[in-house]
């Protein structure tokens, strides 16, 4: 069982100064509206409800934290998290680029996007979601060039290729590499950015995701293997 499987809804805040007081580990999410994120933190986390997709993308405007440790799985949902035991923290941040949102909510999330992944200490990583028909909009170059000068990793999730075909995929993860291959810094080195192809629909890249995500956070040697359930599971 995957330790992604332990998340659980922690605090959900629209302002940076209501960020949590926390020193674990952040991995946060981002990705143009109806590019997949929610659905791949969902499938990711083996819960179908955990991060919210609106039926309006866009209205989502908060950023969500879920917990990793801190509780059992089994736990009710309702029962406290123990602080002082959370591993890490997933972080959903809210989606971008939908024309109907009005422009000074725009201006709200482009703030709040901006700083919150440009000063957060904790922020270990980015997993930029983008739906792979449609890699590197302009907003995705940007949020790679806002997190680029930190230092810090992304990791580029390229959803939806169950909807192209075996060579179109193979030619959109090695454009994606190229692209992200084209940014170095002041000294001419690359930055720790990687990309992979991913499928909800096909289960297509979540074991590559999953431990991706758990190194990121410093997580993966303790994960422990799948146990073999039989085919009496009911899962």
């Amino acid at each position: 069982m995957s330790k992604l499987w332990q998340a659980r809804f922690f605090t959900t805040v629209n302002q940076l100064r209501d960020l949590p007081d926390t020193q674990v580990p952040e991995i946060a999410f981002a990705g143009r509206s109806n590019a997949g994120k929610s659905t791949a933190i969902n499938i990711l986390c083996n819960q179908k409800g955990l991060a919210f997709a609106s039926k309006t993308p866009g209205r989502t405007q908060h950023i969500n934290y879920f917990s990793i440790g801190g509780a059992h799985v089994a736990q009710h949902r309702k029962d406290p998290t123990i602080v002082e035991e959370i591993e890490a923290l997933l972080v959903d941040l809210p989606g971008y680029g939908y024309a109907e949102v009005s422009g000074s909510a725009k201006l709200h999330w482009q703030r709040l996007l901006g700083d919150y992944v440009q000063r957060r200490e904790q922020l270990a990583a980015l997993i930029l979601i983008m739906d792979s028909r449609r890699p590197f909009t302009d907003l995705d170059v940007q949020m790679l060039e806002w997190f680029a000068p930190t230092g810090k990793p992304i990791h580029c999730i390229l959803t939806k290729v169950d909807k192209l075909n075996r060579n179109d995929s193979i030619n959109v993860l090695r454009q994606a590499k190229a692209k992200l291959d084209s940014y170095v810094d002041e000294d001419g080195e690359g930055f720790p950015f990687t990309v992979q192809l991913f499928s909800a629909q096909n289960r297509i890249g979540i074991d590559e995701a999953n431990d991706k995500i758990l190194e990121l956070a410093g997580l993966l040697e303790d994960e422990e293997p799948t146990p073999d359930l039989g085919s009496d599971s009911n899962e």
